[in-house]
């Protein structure tokens, strides 16, 4: 899985490639997250249009994630969470874990509401 990172205004973006698995793709999630969180991020935002299959790791993996974000009180938010994923989050019960939207623009003015 390949991970690249960009920010529009206050909010770090991160676009993910490939398979979102055990292995490379849990690691490089893990990996990426960390890092943004150690600069300070605050708001981050995930984006999942390029994720062509999710295991239970890389599910594992968007969960610690947020709990990560959350005990250094930032906040990570889901973009284009695609059919396949979106059903391995409703399969487990935790679409509602997770703020989510269609739309990078309305995703990054979320997080001004907050």
């Amino acid at each position: 899985m390949k991970v690249s990172s960009r920010k529009d205004e206050d909010v770090t973006i991160l676009d993910l490639s490939g398979k979102l698995s055990i292995g490379v793709g849990d690691v490089a999630l893990r990996e990426n997250v960390v890092a943004v969180l150690e600069q300070g991020v605050s708001k981050l935002l995930i984006n999942l249009k390029g994720v062509s299959a999710m295991d239970s790791s890389g599910l594992g993996e968007l969960i610690r994630a947020k709990a990560t974000a959350s005990s250094r009180n930032a906040e990570i938010k889901l973009l284009h969470v695609e059919d396949k994923v979106q059903e391995v989050l409703e399969m487990t019960r935790l679409i509602g874990v997770f703020e989510s939207y269609d739309d990078e623009i309305d995703a990054i003015a979320s997080f001004r509401k907050a």
